[in-house]
């Protein structure tokens, strides 16, 4: 699959699955929902404030009497974030969708031992990416969980993001470790551990995935780049997933991708026990769209 759209569609062709949103009461997010509603994608519980919620469908002509959907009242955004995620952790729901509520607000009962989502795994935010004029999508991880991830958390990262390009079709996906060369220097930490992190897919601690770094930016995407520099690998200028070795880094490709290049975008955070979905309350209700549908192929592998 080749865009995001191409992934809609392959939703659309397996079984329905179940959104739970917290604090739902926000425009974008119940246009999201009701685009995924005309486009038979998925049911959805949605938590809030019923009367904010049904006021704001109506003036979007969202069909709340739908059987798939459903409003669980609740009379406080912390109240909404534990009826999604205890949703989610019941298996009435198999995906959770941030609304009008901050992330940290969403992850406090995430990391509830009770009734959270935590498997033990790190957990990451994989971003993945349309970008125009180019012939492929391209993931890019971690840029909004993990701020300086060590080398067995960044080994924790490339499985979480290997997993969603996996669902999306990509068998043996080609992992770039971003650093700012491509020769290891005691000096730069990143160069450090993308070294090790190259020799564990080599001995098979990273599974089902090719991993190469350290690698600049321009020769992980760029066969040109890599010509030229004599760099030659099976990732070099064909990767499908970055690792970038800071959120700072993964913040601003994220942003530079999104403001200057135009690119649709969608992310999910994976390691949890299922999808989790945290767009960001400027995004457009396309790009809320398509991270709900990468969510959903993403479920397969949950």
């Amino acid at each position: 699959m080749k865009t995001l759209a191409a992934i809609k569609e392959k939703v659309k062709q397996e079984r329905h699955r179940v959104a739970a949103v917290a604090n739902a009461a926000e425009k974008q997010i119940l246009q999201a929902v009701k685009t995924a509603m005309e486009e038979d994608l998925c049911g959805f519980l949605l938590f809030g404030n019923q009367y904010e919620i049904t006021d704001l469908a109506n003036k979007i002509n969202l069909d709340i009497t739908s059987p798939k959907i459903r409003i669980e009242h609740t009379e406080s955004v912390e109240e909404s974030a534990i009826g999604a995620v205890k949703a989610v952790h019941s298996n009435q729901a198999e995906i959770l969708m941030k609304g009008n509520l901050s992330t940290k607000e969403l992850m406090k009962p995430v990391l509830n031992q009770q009734y959270g989502l935590r498997t033990g795994k790190v957990l990451s935010h994989v971003a993945l990416f349309e970008i125009p004029n180019q012939h492929k999508l391209y993931f890019l991880t971690d840029a909004a969980m993990n701020i300086s991830p060590t080398m067995e958390e960044k080994a924790a990262i490339i499985k979480n993001a290997v997993k969603t390009a996996h669902s999306i079709g990509i068998d043996v996906p080609k992992v770039a470790v971003i650093a700012a060369v491509e020769s290891v220097n005691t000096k730069m930490e990143a160069t450090v551990d993308a070294a090790a992190l190259t020799q564990m897919q080599k001995r098979g601690q990273l599974s089902r995935c090719l991993v190469d770094g350290p690698l600049a930016f321009d020769i992980a995407i760029s066969k040109k780049a890599a010509d030229h520099k004599g760099i030659h690998s099976d990732v070099a200028g064909s990767a499908d997933i970055l690792l970038v070795p800071s959120i700072e880094t993964g913040n601003a490709l994220y942003k530079s991708f999104v403001y200057f290049a135009r690119a649709k975008v969608a992310g999910i955070i994976s390691g949890a026990k299922a999808p989790i979905i945290v767009t960001s309350r400027a995004d457009a209700a396309e790009d809320k769209l398509y991270s709900l549908t990468l969510a959903l192929i993403s479920a397969r592998k949950y």
